[in-house]
């Protein structure tokens, strides 16, 4: 039996330090705590001062690098993953094409900090992509699934078309982790992404990274980060190594437990709707199967009004109502009360790691309630 490429990487990701680690040395690696390093004569070699470099971050980019086969370069957040590709790619009279239906900071971040600064933006829906002219940006901005309308669009396809024209490509790769989806492999220049949702897994820290196979786009983003004081904490570095060790596990698990929720909801009287990638009647069902891996942990549900959607939540045991997504504990929260563009009884159910039919019945219980 051939071993799946992505798994052979993934392996190599939690195994890089073991290979490269000295006898007597510890195969975990250490939380180096430290602004300063012994530094006498001429200054040199990799570790020179707090701001620029930490082993700890190192051991995380070496794990990320080798499971993007790309340079990956850590953030203190997701956001500041987003600024760092925006301020290190875009000037004065750059033109930005961003998801309108895609996470909200990202615009936000664009239009009130970026655009004053001489940068155009523009948003579209994400699958207008499919068909939209690319010829006036300089740099254009995916998010698929978006988040949280599951939208997608094809990577291959916009990214081909705004290579003809000189625009790079990003891609938001966050509900997806690196295996879910490849965008790299699919042509993108850039992924970013919130390693606070599931790459951790935990909802216990903040952290971020961006990911490129151009070394010219690598060290601007490193020279963004060490100039702007944009800085992980060991500590946080550390706790998403640790939990970068369980991914694969984390996510097969979450997929599992998404697809057979979804399938079971989209029955349901009580919900009007469900959107999932993977579901045969979402309407983009066919390009999932060609550009995922796996078809995520987000579950889209359309309730009848706000008020029966919150019910359902406060009526759940094992679902968090919490905003953010990707932990093992399933979350759920009503997006129109963060102004996304939804229907009012929209929730974004993120699946977690319980046990699928425990969670199926406390689901099911709720419904019943309503």
């Amino acid at each position: 039996m051939s071993v799946d490429d992505l798994d052979r990487r993934f392996a190599r990701a939690l195994h890089g330090r073991t290979r490269a680690v000295a006898t007597n040395e510890p195969l975990t690696a250490p939380i180096v705590a430290t602004s300063v390093y012994q530094l006498p004569g001429d200054p040199s070699g990799p570790y020179q001062y707090g701001r620029w470099s930490n082993p700890t971050w190192s051991a995380l980019e070496a794990a990320l690098s080798e499971l993007e086969e790309a340079q990956a370069i850590v953030l203190p957040s997701g956001m500041a993953a987003v600024a760092a590709v925006y301020y290190a790619l875009l000037q004065r009279g750059a033109r930005v094409l961003l998801p309108a239906n895609g996470y909200y900071a990202t615009r936000a971040l664009a239009e009130r900090f970026l655009a004053p600064f001489g940068v155009q933006v523009a948003t579209m829906p994400t699958t207008a992509l499919a068909q939209a002219d690319l010829t006036a940006f300089d740099l254009v901005w995916i998010e698929t699934p978006s988040n949280p309308g599951l939208a997608l669009v094809d990577i291959a396809a916009v990214a081909e078309r705004a290579h003809r024209h000189r625009a790079r490509v990003v891609v938001d790769n966050t509900t997806m982790t690196p295996l879910g989806q490849q965008p790299l492999a699919l042509g993108a220049d850039v992924v970013v992404y919130s390693d606070t949702k599931t790459i951790n897994g935990h909802a216990d820290v903040l952290l971020g990274h961006v990911a490129t196979r151009d070394p010219a786009v690598a060290e601007r983003i490193r020279q963004w980060r060490m100039l702007a004081g944009a800085i992980p904490g060991p500590f946080e570095a550390w706790l998403v190594l640790r939990g970068l060790e369980t991914l694969e596990v984390r996510f097969e698990r979450m997929c599992a437990n998404a697809a057979l929720l979804a399938e079971r909801l989209a029955t349901h009287p009580r919900v009007q709707s469900v959107l999932y990638p993977g579901l045969a009647a979402h309407p983009q069902y066919e390009l999932a199967c060609r550009q995922m891996r796996r078809f995520g942990s987000l579950i889209g549900l359309t309730f009848a009004d706000a008020a029966t959607a919150d019910a359902f939540i406060a009526g759940c045991h094992f679902v968090r109502t919490s905003t953010s997504f990707g932990s093992v504990h399933t979350a759920a929260e009503r997006r129109a009360r963060w102004g996304d563009t939804v229907a009012p009884g929209f929730v974004r159910l993120s699946v977690g790691c319980e046990p699928p039919e425990a969670l199926w019945q406390d689901l099911q219980d709720s419904l019943a309630r309503l």
